[in-house]
C-alpha cells in the first residue's frame, strides 16, 4: 500500500487500553482482561490492515494482555500453591493505566484551557469585528474513527470483495473530502466512503480523513455517544490581542 500515516497519532497502547476499559464500563482497578485483551488484538489487525507500522510497545502490552489472561483462564488446581501469596498480576499494568489516565486528564484541562483563551476576543474591539462562533464541535477518541472503520470495512466485505489496485494519489482524496466537508458543513464519516468499496479504496480514504484530522483543520463531532461520527470544518483558533 501506497499510503502511510504516523502512529504517534494514536498516541500508544496505553491510550487504546485505556479507551478499551472506558468503552466497557468497567473500574480501571478491576479490568476484565480476557476481554480487553481479545478487543485489543482486533484493534491491532486493523492497523496492521491499514498497514500502519505497529510500534513494539503495542506488541509488547499485546503480549502482556496475553499472559495475564492465560493466568486467569487457568483452573485454581492447575495453579501453583506458590503463586497464592503474589500479587494480582494486573497490579503494574493497573497502575501504569492510572497514572497515565492522571497525565491525560491534566492534559485535557489544559487544552480546554487554551481553547478557552482563543476564543477571547479584545475588550476594545467592537462587536462588529468579532467572528462569528464556531459550530461547537464534541472531541471524538481516534480509536472510535478506527472502530467505526472497522465495522464499516466488514459490512462492505461481507458479501465478497473484488481485490483491485487503487492508484489513486492520497492528497487527490483529502482534496474530496476537504471540498465536501466545506461545500455541505458536516459529512457522515461513514459517506465519504463512496463505491467502489474495494479495501484498497477505503483505506486510501480512510487515511485521508487522518491525514486532514492531523493537519488540515478537520474535525470530528459525535453528538450520541453510541450514533454516527460526523466531520465537520474546524476553524482556525483566533489571534489573541495583547
Amino acid at each position: 500500500m501506497p499510503y502511510t500515516v504516523a502512529l504517534d497519532a494514536f498516541h500508544g497502547p496505553l491510550d487504546l487500553l485505556l479507551y478499551l476499559v472506558r468503552r466497557s464500563e468497567v473500574d480501571v482497578l478491576d479490568i476484565p482482561v480476557a476481554a480487553v485483551a481479545d478487543q485489543f488484538l482486533d484493534y491491532l489487525r486493523v492497523m496492521r490492515d491499514l498497514d500502519l507500522e505497529v510500534a513494539g510497545d503495542f506488541l509488547v502490552m499485546a503480549a502482556t494482555l496475553m499472559e495475564i489472561k492465560s493466568r486467569a483462564l487457568l483452573p485454581a488446581d492447575a495453579a501453583d500453591p506458590a503463586d497464592s501469596d503474589k500479587p494480582d498480576p494486573r497490579a503494574e499494568l493497573v497502575k501504569q493505566l492510572i497514572e497515565y489516565r492522571r497525565f491525560k486528564e491534566a492534559a485535557g484541562a489544559l487544552e480546554e484551557l487554551a481553547g478557552a483563551q482563543c476564543a477571547r476576543v479584545p475588550r476594545h474591539e467592537s462587536p462588529d469585528a468579532a467572528p462569528a462562533a464556531g459550530p461547537v464541535v464534541k472531541p471524538v477518541e481516534l480509536w472510535d474513527l478506527v472502530s467505526a472503520f472497522a465495522r464499516l470495512v466488514r459490512e462492505t466485505q461481507a458479501a465478497g470483495a473484488t481485490v483491485a489496485v487503487d492508484d489513486t494519489p492520497q492528497h487527490v482524496y483529502e482534496a474530496q473530502i476537504r471540498e465536501r466537508v466545506a461545500a455541505e458543513g458536516r459529512v457522515r464519516f461513514r459517506d465519504v466512503f463512496t463505491p467502489p468499496h474495494h479495501k484498497a479504496r477505503l483505506i486510501g480514504i480512510f487515511l485521508a480523513v487522518l491525514e486532514l484530522i492531523r493537519h488540515h483543520g478537520l474535525g470530528l463531532d459525535q453528538p450520541d455517544p453510541a450514533g454516527d461520527i460526523w466531520l465537520v470544518a474546524v476553524a482556525a483558533p483566533l489571534d489573541v490581542a495583547e
